[in-house]
């Protein structure tokens, strides 16, 4: 309420859409709980190949894993629930910092015009720490397990294209497209490394994104077969 006893719809619209953030959230979340209870059904499989190494020879058994292919809608809800959780920690972190602000001069608070004054200007370095913070988050999990919350949710994982989980240097590599460049990164993506479903900074970093099993176990081999889900 202002000194008149007027309602501030500025701060009214502010708690409304961060209420609709966390139903956004909450409600994607467990579509994504849904999502991957459902394909907990679809596994991968592990076939073997018989060749013979000479007539009088016993023959030799080669290991050959059949990697499947994330799906570019399964991915998608993934890089969503993961957005939407950075978003809200993000909301609520600049809020905090605002908190001071606000105690020391609340009149830059009292209007519109004035609320916005010493943020005018800032759009790029906006733009910028919240990409380091996305580009930051993605590293970390991607390089621990290959899985952020998303890619967890949705039985999803980041390997190397024999199957084998990254190091932090490839993370970052593959984070930052998606961080920073994400439209372009899928687009050049889909027109020039569709065979392996790859954005052009997965093709950079030489990763793919795979469908886990439903036993979640994962054979790393030489020999690798891939398909799409």
């Amino acid at each position: 309420m202002s000194a008149n006893n007027q309602v501030n719809l500025n701060s009214l619209s502010a708690i409304i859409a961060g209420s609709v953030l966390i139903v956004a959230g909450i409600i994607v979340l467990i579509a994504g709980i849904i999502v991957a209870a459902l394909d907990r059904r679809k596994t991968t499989t592990t076939t073997t190949i018989t060749q013979t190494t000479s007539p009088s020879s016993s023959s030799e058994t080669i290991s050959t894993e059949t990697v499947v292919l994330a799906k570019w809608t399964d991915r998608f809800i993934a890089w969503l629930i993961d957005f939407i959780i950075v978003f809200i920690g993000l909301a609520i972190l600049f809020a905090l910092l605002s908190i001071p602000f606000w105690i020391a001069f609340p009149q830059w608070f009292e209007s519109s015009n004035n609320m916005n004054m010493p943020f005018r200007n800032v759009g790029p370095f906006n733009y910028l720490i919240s990409s380091l913070v996305f580009t930051a988050y993605w590293t970390y999990f991607e390089s621990t397990s290959g899985q952020s919350i998303g890619k967890k949710l949705l039985r999803l994982k980041t390997t190397g294209l024999q199957g084998k989980n990254i190091d932090a240097k490839t993370a970052v590599i593959e984070s930052f497209g998606k961080a920073f460049l994400l439209p372009l990164d899928v687009l050049l993506g889909w027109i020039f490394t569709n065979e392996k479903r790859q954005r052009i900074f997965n093709r950079a970093s030489n990763t793919i994104v795979i469908k886990l099993a439903e036993d979640s176990s994962h054979i790393i081999s030489n020999n690798v077969k891939y398909v799409k889900d």
